[in-house]
């Protein structure tokens, strides 16, 4: 008799002790990969501090200056070149966040060292895997997102009081293309240089080519559908909006919002998807 109830105890502690994995599973995966992140938490605070200062000083003030000597002060969109560039800059900068988290440390948790799978034996379903990076993912990119607001700040290319909506513009920018991206690597079997020509083929075509450093009426009529179609487009002229007050029409301010949020979401369900059908096999 002893030993049934103390056999009962043990299952019921064991029910009690998996609850909480099976409700907050998302959040002890994000714990996990706040911790990963501590192994190269130098690089983080080194381009997250270094990247801001460089791109607004060089291209910002640098070319800045030459295109003011040329144009006059008010250059581009009837603002500074700085001020122009700089809510694009920070848009770019979580773009890349987003391309960095969303790539290989997902290839790693499904193949090279497969961590999803051992999560996936414990209680804690594909789901809630998925919803693990992405909120780790979503802290990187507010506080990359922050501190690059800060030094725009100090360099003085943020002239309205509500420029601080450009932050969150930028986090959501980013998650319009990390998702997406995430939703791709989660199909991969193996990587055999696909991610690479992600980066190289999609990610820096789409940095030159969706209004980042001039606007997108420049370009030829033939090549502004690769701007139209760009998170990164949408994302920086949502943040000019907050940054300087862009003129735009309210519709077209509105499209941005629900362009960024649909690539976010339909990429966020679909990789969910992906991950409980490569996991449940």
């Amino acid at each position: 008799m002893t030993e049934t109830l103390t056999s009962v105890s043990d299952e019921d502690r064991a029910r009690l002790a998996a609850g909480r994995p099976r409700r907050f599973g998302g959040w002890y995966v994000a714990e996990h990969r706040f911790r990963v992140m501590r192994s190269y938490l130098q690089t983080v605070l080194v381009t997250g501090i270094g990247n801001p200062f460089l791109y607004l000083f060089a291209i910002g003030v640098g070319l800045g200056s030459l295109v003011s000597n040329n144009l006059g002060p008010q250059a581009v969109d009837g603002v500074s070149y700085l001020e122009f560039v700089a809510p694009a800059l920070l848009c770019t900068a979580a773009v890349t966040v987003a391309s960095e988290e969303f790539t290989y440390p997902i290839m790693l948790g499904f193949k090279w060292n497969p961590t999803f799978y051992g999560m996936n034996a414990a209680p804690i379903a594909p789901g809630q895997i998925i919803d693990g990076v992405v909120i780790s993912v979503t802290a990187r990119l507010l506080a990359t997102s922050v501190l690059y607001f800060v030094f725009m700040l100090l360099f003085g290319a943020v002239p309205s009081p509500i420029g601080f909506l450009a932050v969150f513009v930028a986090v959501l920018t980013g998650l319009a293309f990390g998702a997406p991206v995430m939703t791709y690597v989660s199909t991969l079997e193996q990587d055999t240089g696909q991610i690479a020509m992600l980066m190289r083929f999609v990610l820096l075509p789409m940095t030159l080519f969706s209004g980042t450093f001039f606007p997108l009426s420049a370009m030829p009529p033939f090549l502004r559908w690769i701007g139209w179609l760009s998170p990164l487009w949408h994302g920086t002229e949502l943040a000019r909006v907050f940054s300087y007050g862009a003129a735009e029409p309210i519709w077209l301010t509105v499209l941005h919002v629900l362009y960024l949020a649909a690539l976010f979401v339909v990429g966020w369900l679909w990789t969910r998807r992906l991950a409980a059908r490569r996991l449940n096999k």
